[in-house]
């Protein structure tokens, strides 16, 4: 009996007949045009997305990137909310709707789904790519202004992906507040920039103001203790390349690791991770150093040697966005 395909595996397979008819040239312009292009606002009168061929060569280069970047803020999240799954989902300027596929590969069976865009063209492609899914078939692909007029429908689970970026500070503010309102968990993550981070923070802040906790990554919901300016707070996912990826970039290599900032905060009851491993583990001859997000508030550095014993062989397994220590340790001396 064969196994059952997993969703990243459906959205890889899909995504590689999007370009089947468009010359590889023109489809690596098309991307590096609308990279150089995507900045500021949502435009006002035409989105930067103006046809299929600009969505499918754009869809193909970041719907996997933006995929693992959420699938990796979800399963954060979802560790902090054991045998919760979302009954419905709205996905907030979704475009082609790599979010819905991370939470259909984070918690499995159908649900009531939405996407809000303001790319006609890019909801199109969404729900042709959807049709490969079976939990994704019936998703709604709505059309709107993604900004301070935005009504969110009451739903379990708000994601916001790779937009507040778009939008003005207080288009960014309304959406947040939006989002908080309407959902019992909201999930926003951002390019893992400072700048996406500073974006990340304002909206944890607002999150926080209006009664949600943080679940992840942080392992508190008090002040971020990063100091502004200093250092940023991002997380990174190993992206499989396709040949668009290596045409566009140029590399040989096979992956790539895209780098995100993200906050997971719900009105229902969370249990955050004690803490978050916040930088690369630094493995060397019979330690392990660990650089944490604490729960006191603080930021620290954990030196795990081989007389700790099973810690050590986990602190060696431990990646970069890990809770620490491991759930399997949390009860043990």
């Amino acid at each position: 009996m064969n196994a059952p395909v997993s969703p990243a595996e459906t959205l890889r397979t899909a995504l590689a007949t999007l370009l089947d008819g468009l010359p590889p040239r023109q489809a690596a312009q098309a991307v590096e045009r609308l990279i150089a292009s995507y900045r500021g606002a949502t435009p006002t009168d035409s989105p930067i997305l103006r046809d299929r061929a600009d969505v499918a060569a754009y869809a193909a280069y970041r719907m996997p990137a933006t995929f693992e970047a959420v699938r990796s803020a979800l399963e954060a999240f979802a560790d902090a909310v054991p045998g919760w799954a979302p009954g419905s989902h709205v996905d907030v300027g979704g475009g082609t709707g790599a979010a819905t596929w991370a939470v259909s590969a984070t918690w499995d069976g159908a649900r009531p789904v939405t996407v809000l865009d303001w790319a006609e063209p890019a909801l199109a492609l969404g729900r042709e790519i959807a049709a490969a899914h079976p939990a994704l078939r019936d998703v709604r692909w709505q059309r709107s202004r993604i900004g301070a007029a935005l009504t969110i429908e009451s739903t379990d689970l708000v994601t916001v992906s790779y937009v507040l970026n778009e939008l003005t500070a207080p288009d960014r503010a309304a959406l947040v507040d939006a989002a908080a309102a309407a959902a019992q968990a909201v999930v926003i993550v951002e390019p893992g920039t400072p700048d996406g981070y500073a974006r990340v923070i304002e909206a944890r802040d607002r999150l926080i103001a209006a009664g949600l906790q943080v679940a992840a990554p942080c392992p508190h919901s008090a002040a971020c203790p990063i100091v502004p300016g200093e250092d940023w707070c991002h997380f990174s996912a190993r992206v499989s390349r396709s040949s668009l990826h290596r045409q566009v970039k140029g590399g040989s290599l096979a992956y790539e690791d895209e780098k995100f900032a993200y906050v997971a905060a719900a009105r229902l009851p969370v249990a955050p991770a004690p803490s978050r491993v916040i930088r690369r583990p630094q493995i060397r001859k019979g330690q392990v150093l660990l650089d944490l997000c604490e729960p006191d508030e603080k930021l620290g550095r954990r030196t795990v040697t081989k007389r700790h014993g099973d810690l050590y062989k986990a602190a060696r397994d431990a990646d970069w966005g890990d809770a620490w220590p491991p759930a399997d340790r949390r009860d043990r001396p």
